[in-house]
């Protein structure tokens, strides 16, 4: 069987909200039915933490505990809980650098709306509300070492929505991973949705600029 890890990190960033743990895609039913609540991790350190929410294909799942483990103390209940047919298939085709330590991962998935959905679906803006995501985008264009982007980058995409990422950072004369970076600063203010491929703005992020063009 193969593994249901992505890569050897199997975690990301996701720039202001939760982090991502990666799972491969055939096996986020199991997540979403339930029958995945267990993972296996051979990392350098600890990398999520118990009782925080943590983003995967699946949805979003909440870490519940993570302790160190010899492979030795695997059992057959944990590897059928972690998708594999057995511990000896499971330590197998478990990634990254062998002799650095298995994490055991228990998690439960979170069976709540995703907040930045329910915010990106929110179009009834109030003027306290359009001043501070404009705060919000002074701020990240404030912190940016490439100078002002957030509209550039939210017109842009109301004009070539569903576009390819690597074509719309080349229209900027951008790198496409700074450019996804910034489209996820986008993201997690509720204004654009991701699309495969490229992105749209949400109705938060449709109502913000047409609000900011009546002014």
């Amino acid at each position: 069987m193969v593994s249901m890890l992505v890569d050897p990190l199997s975690i990301r960033l996701i720039a202001g909200y939760d982090r991502s743990v990666l799972f491969q895609k055939r096996f986020w039913a199991g997540i979403i039915d339930g029958s995945i609540t267990l993972t296996f991790r051979r990392w350098d350190r600890p990398r999520v933490v118990a009782g925080r929410p943590y983003r995967t294909g699946a949805g979003r799942v909440e870490v519940l505990s993570i302790v160190e483990v010899e492979a030795d103390a695997i059992t057959d209940a944990d590897a059928k809980r972690a998708a594999h047919e057995s511990v000896s298939t499971l330590v197998a085709d478990l990634p990254g650098v062998e002799g650095n330590p298995i994490y055991r991962i228990e998690f439960r998935l979170i069976d709540e709306p995703d907040p930045r959905e329910v915010l990106a679906a929110d179009a009834d803006l109030s003027e306290d509300d359009v001043a501070e995501i404009t705060t919000r985008l002074a701020r990240l264009d404030k912190a940016s070492r490439r100078g002002p982007w957030t509209m550039t980058v939210l017109e842009l995409v109301e004009r070539q929505p569903a576009t390819r990422a690597p074509d719309l950072a080349a229209s900027l004369h951008s790198e496409t991973l700074p450019f996804k970076t910034d489209v996820r600063k986008l993201k997690n203010l509720g204004l654009t949705y991701s699309l495969n491929p490229g992105y749209r703005l949400s109705p938060r992020g449709k109502a913000y600029l047409a609000a900011i063009r009546r002014l």
